[in-house]
């Protein structure tokens, strides 16, 4: 029995590492999304937070620079937010569980 717990354990791990992987992979990714026929394009990276902002010039009138920082602030903070919702539902989902302390599962 001990070795099979020892054998779930280092599987768990594995898995565990590879997950961390494919985190760090993700964070590295950029997409780009856009609207009104091109109009608005967002980039974000696989971490949702957004890495550039374009509007159009012919849309924005005054501070087209300051206007942008401001949409991205706004993505940021509401990836953030759904971000931490997930994982506050997620921790008390598998709360009963039994997982091993320190196991970080992707959320």
């Amino acid at each position: 029995m001990k070795g099979g717990l020892g054998q779930m354990l280092k599987q768990a791990q594995q898995v565990q590492e590879s997950l961390q992987r494919a985190q760090e992979e993700l964070a590295s990714l950029e997409v780009t999304g856009s609207a009104g026929g091109g109009v608005v394009t967002v980039t974000l990276n696989g971490r949702y937070q957004a890495r550039a902002v374009r509007i159009d010039e012919a849309f924005v009138g005054g501070d087209r620079e300051m206007l942008e920082d401001l949409v991205a602030a706004a993505i940021n903070d509401a990836a953030r937010k759904v971000e931490d919702a997930s994982r506050e539902r997620m921790a008390g989902a598998t709360a009963g569980l039994g997982l091993p302390p320190g196991l970080k599962l992707p959320f």
